[in-house]
């Protein structure tokens, strides 16, 4: 493939809209032609699509150069834009790969009639919410506005069984924390999760400020009859944002409460070794003096000296033993 072609695989359909009914999948070349039709959108849905693919849907949509530059472009922030009379709208996607969390993008272009869709990096293909709207001709009949808000829609409730996923893995973690042994791995896996947690948070949370854009300030596209749906979910995001700070409030008073167990047991272990340390000391002492060039050894003139020696020593060690004990010392 050259820099002026393009794959099929880039493009996942390219359809025509009459009044709310499927017409047929139609070419990018024909495009232009389609939109003069009255009462007529089309949607286009793109995947990691090449610059040539690109410039010809510019030309096609009549769309704005800097919008096709980031259109082309991946790592873009979540936001809301207004060229002329189309709005450009720059999505995260999440998706769990086995464990670990992937973001990818999805980029749209809202006309008066036309809807586009370019995808990046891991994300599930919006051809079901394509059909769903397809079996509601009232819905599609509203136009562009209503599969934006299908392909938001989707987004936005994906994330939900991540969160879901991620809670899940969180009381797992949680459970080993609280076994009474420290274990390094566990905290490493409690950093990750609190590492993916914040990532879905900050992929989630512009969608605010892009609904609430939509709603108060895009009349020309976004009508008052349709303004609810975004409305919709706005609620979604809040409660999803909710539901991501409150498990990592949680998440971090665990860590916290791993810390001070750990704390503690090595408090324990520190007085256990400080009492038999004391314990320890007294035979120590006592033994330590008959190493040392003393001329008289009251022992050495008696038959019974070491015997009552050691057992002085075996009684104030058990002694000792048995205070330490009632203490928890021991």
């Amino acid at each position: 493939m050259t820099d002026n072609d393009y794959s099929t695989g880039m493009i996942r359909y390219c359809i025509a809209y009459l009044n709310g009914q499927r017409l047929d999948e139609i070419r990018i070349e024909d495009i232009g032609e389609t939109l003069k039709r009255e009462g007529t959108f089309v949607w286009l849905a793109l995947h990691e699509p090449n610059a040539f693919l690109l410039q010809k849907t510019q030309h096609e949509f009549n769309l704005h150069e800097l919008a096709i530059e980031d259109a082309g472009l991946a790592h873009q922030r979540p936001k809301l834009e207004q060229y002329g009379n189309t709005l450009f709208i720059v999505l995260k996607t999440a998706m769990l790969l086995g464990h670990q969390l992937h973001l990818g993008e999805t980029h749209m272009f809202v006309g008066p009639n036309f809807f586009m869709t370019v995808r990046h990096g891991p994300s599930v293909t919006y051809g079901k919410v394509r059909e769903r709207l397809e079996s509601m001709p009232v819905h599609m009949a509203r136009g562009p506005v209503m599969a934006a808000h299908g392909v938001m829609d989707f987004v936005v409730d994906n994330y939900s069984p991540i969160a879901d996923a991620l809670e899940t893995r969180f009381e797992k973690l949680e459970e080993d924390l609280f076994k009474g042994t420290y274990s390094r791995q566990t905290i490493e896996r409690l950093y990750e999760l609190k590492h993916e947690l914040l990532v879905l948070r900050n992929a989630a949370a512009p969608v605010l400020d892009i609904t609430d854009g939509l709603i108060r300030f895009h009349a020309d596209l976004i009508p008052k009859d349709a303004q609810i749906y975004f409305r919709d979910i706005h609620d979604h995001v809040i409660r999803l944002l909710a539901t991501l700070d409150e498990t990592r409030e949680m998440l971090t008073a665990a860590m916290q409460v791993n810390l001070a167990l750990v704390s503690v047991e090595q408090n324990d272990s520190v007085r256990r070794l400080a009492g038999w340390g004391a314990i320890l000391a007294i035979p120590t002492v006592v033994f330590s003096l008959y190493g040392t060039n003393f001329q008289h050894i009251p022992e050495l003139a008696s038959d019974y000296g070491y015997p009552v020696m050691l057992g002085v020593v075996t009684v104030v060690c058990v002694w000792l033993y048995r205070r330490l004990k009632r203490f928890g010392w021991l």
